[in-house]
């Protein structure tokens, strides 16, 4: 397992591991192919005598996902035998594409999203991109709107095989 940047990873203690790989196979509901643990949402579990508790973070602020995220941690944990579970939002700091796993940006291209591509700037910076075609590999490609299916994701079409598709913002 690939090692996250972007938190505490995966905890040392059993019985944290356990929680942890329970609410790591939550899905995206946005983007059903992707868990929270492969977009980097997951930030850390703890578990003690009160009952479990998990911290994730927006993608971006007002992300209309992050309640039904918490709600199916909540779930997935009680199926699991979790009596007690808080879900808590950690805003700082901010999410970043960075936390996204490799293999997470694997299953976005086999999705037939275009996965983000280099690493978040620490300042503006505007650049002219390529975006590689996820259905041909083409770099013909152009954006049509900054916003695509949802505020994360733009939406593209390639010139070659004239396929529109979401590309996955670099944020």
């Amino acid at each position: 397992m690939e090692s996250p940047v972007y938190a505490e990873g995966r905890p040392a203690s059993p019985a944290a591991a356990a929680a942890w790989d329970v609410a790591a196979m939550v899905c995206d509901p946005e983007i059903p192919v992707l868990t929270i643990e492969d977009l980097g949402v997951l930030r850390h579990v703890e578990v003690s005598d009160a009952g479990v508790q998990v911290a994730i973070t927006p993608t971006y602020s007002g992300c209309p996902a992050m309640d039904a995220i918490r709600q199916d941690i909540t779930a997935a944990l009680g199926a699991a035998g979790y009596s007690s579970v808080r879900v808590s939002l950690e805003l700082a700091p901010a999410w970043t594409t960075d936390w996204m796993s490799s293999a997470g940006k694997a299953k976005l291209d086999a999705y037939g999203i275009a996965a983000p591509s280099g690493r978040a700037a620490a300042g503006p910076v505007r650049v002219g991109l390529s975006v590689k075609c996820p259905q041909c590999s083409s770099l013909n490609t152009r954006e049509l709107t900054r916003f695509g299916s949802t505020s994360c994701k733009a939406l593209w079409v390639c010139g070659d095989c004239r396929e529109p598709f979401d590309y996955f913002k670099v944020l």
